[in-house]
């Protein structure tokens, strides 16, 4: 199998400010496009895109292509899991939405302290095993944002999983929040193959800032910096997929380029990508990668990545973009209405301090300007 999947959540939309307008024509173009150049891997979840990716899925692939030109991942939505009885509840829906009869990968979704508690209470790890036992799941695992002592605890208590889902990134491979580097050691003294997601960390190893681009100019890379990031998780031994969320065909166009092909980093292109990431962290942004989980908890319907993305591009370029916070304002609540109940942190896979970074944001859109 080739090492790149396709993940469903962010796909192309035909209106941005709507995560439900997935522009199917150009998901069909671009599922098309992938299994005819070899590659067979596609990731998927409930609550993507408002709940809209599994149908997706079955609109796009599962209902014109046969069970066997695909492999598919699904994940058990574990944060809605509130008793042992609504686990077959959910697994059944997700096989009605993706049109299939069983999976290839089943994954308990967005592991973590506070959620494995609630997991072991509900018994989730037996129910993802009893559906291999019957054939409804090839391969079971989870994917996991948390520290590496919490992984290698779950890994010793459960070793009856497949695999593991881990974000991995050059950005984050030191990261004393995210520990990618760390957790990966633990997958693999515990034999587990990785899975990797957020290679391009939401986007943002795709679009560098100006002293990080220079830097990766100045050692004459030939590739795009999404393309270094994609073959940097690639590279790793243990690693034998990674995922990329792409959002038009461009991007898959591009991504399928470097990876039908794979071919790992040299010392060199390491190096290099050590001294990006150093440029990138003297930038002082926010490390959000988009991915909406807090917004499923913020009681105020605050579009919290949207204005993490402005305060980025403001840390980048020195510039407020007001029109679009005003946009994004319209149907969410402002950054200022944040009540402070912190169940966006807890939730948020990056573990960033949500809440102090809400309140940065609103002094510089909402009054005087101080990022402080």
């Amino acid at each position: 199998m080739k090492k790149l999947g396709f993940g469903t959540m962010r796909l192309p939309l035909l209106n941005g400010e709507d995560a439900k307008s997935i522009d199917y024509d150009q998901v069909c173009r671009m599922v098309d496009s992938f299994l005819e150049q070899g590659f067979v891997y596609f990731d998927t979840a409930y609550p993507y895109h408002g709940e809209q990716a599994e149908g997706a899925v079955k609109r796009c692939l599962t209902d014109r292509y046969s069970r066997d030109r695909y492999v598919l991942a699904d994940k058990m939505p574990i944060l809605r899991v509130k008793a042992a009885e609504e686990y077959p509840m959910y697994f059944e829906e997700q096989l009605k939405r993706c049109g299939v009869e069983y999976f290839d990968y089943y994954l308990l979704h967005n592991m973590g302290k506070e959620r494995y508690i609630n997991t072991q209470k509900y018994g989730g790890f037996e129910f993802i095993s009893r559906m291999k036992e019957q054939g409804l799941v090839r391969n079971i695992g989870f994917s996991y944002h948390d520290d590496a002592e919490l992984l290698d605890r779950i890994l010793t208590e459960h070793p009856e999983v497949d695999f593991v889902q881990l974000q991995i990134n050059y950005l984050d491979w030191d990261s004393p929040a995210i520990q990618s580097g760390a957790c990966y050691d633990v997958a693999c003294r515990h034999g587990k193959p990785v899975i990797v997601m957020e290679p391009v960390k939401g986007g943002s190893l795709a679009e560098l800032p100006e002293a990080a681009m220079r830097e990766m100019e100045k050692s004459r890379a030939a590739g795009s910096p999404a393309s270094y990031a994609v073959r940097y998780a690639a590279s790793l031994d243990n690693v034998f997929l990674v995922l990329s969320g792409m959002s038009s065909l461009e991007q898959l166009a591009e991504n399928t380029s470097y990876m039908r092909e794979f071919q790992p980093l040299s010392g060199d292109e390491r190096a290099m990508l050590e001294r990006v990431a150093g440029k990138i962290k003297e930038n002082g942004g926010i490390p959000c990668t988009g991915c909406r989980y807090c917004m499923e908890e913020c009681p105020k319907n605050i579009n919290i990545p949207a204005y993490f993305g402005l305060y980025n591009m403001y840390a980048a370029t020195g510039k407020k973009t007001g029109m679009y916070y005003e946009r994004h304002s319209m149907n969410n609540g402002k950054a200022s209405e944040c009540v402070k109940c912190g169940r966006c942190e807890r939730i948020c896979p990056q573990h960033i301090e949500i809440r102090e970074e809400l309140a940065k944001f609103a002094r510089l859109y909402e009054g005087e300007v101080s990022t402080s």
